[in-house]
């Protein structure tokens, strides 16, 4: 089977002629690519990136309520050691407590 060979150019498909106040768009007016991965840095760091081993059935179970499960782990964590020093602050004033009365009595 031969090859055709044309010295014309093939005709555009599309209906549209060229216009001159709107030129197709070059690698100079594009600029650079620019690619975004994620949600980057943080303005202001208030997180550590650490590794902590946890059971495999805590992991699943926070994974299974959805997205954001790290989050929730984050907030557990949180109260725990609210919760924490709240009982620390009572525990060191019930001790304070008991040696006044000691030392009253």
């Amino acid at each position: 089977m031969k090859r055709t060979i044309t010295l014309k150019s093939p005709r555009t498909t599309s209906g549209k002629a060229a216009d001159p106040d709107n030129p197709p768009w070059s690698e100079e007016m594009l600029g650079p690519p620019v690619v975004r991965r994620g949600r980057g840095r943080q303005r202001a760091p208030t997180k550590v990136l650490t590794t902590i081993r946890l059971d495999a059935d805590v992991i699943a179970f926070f994974r299974a309520q959805g997205r954001g499960y790290q989050t929730r782990i984050n907030d557990v964590l949180r109260a725990v050691k609210e919760r924490g020093r709240a009982s620390r602050a009572a525990r060191t004033r019930s001790k304070r407590a008991r040696a006044r009365s000691l030392r009253a009595g």
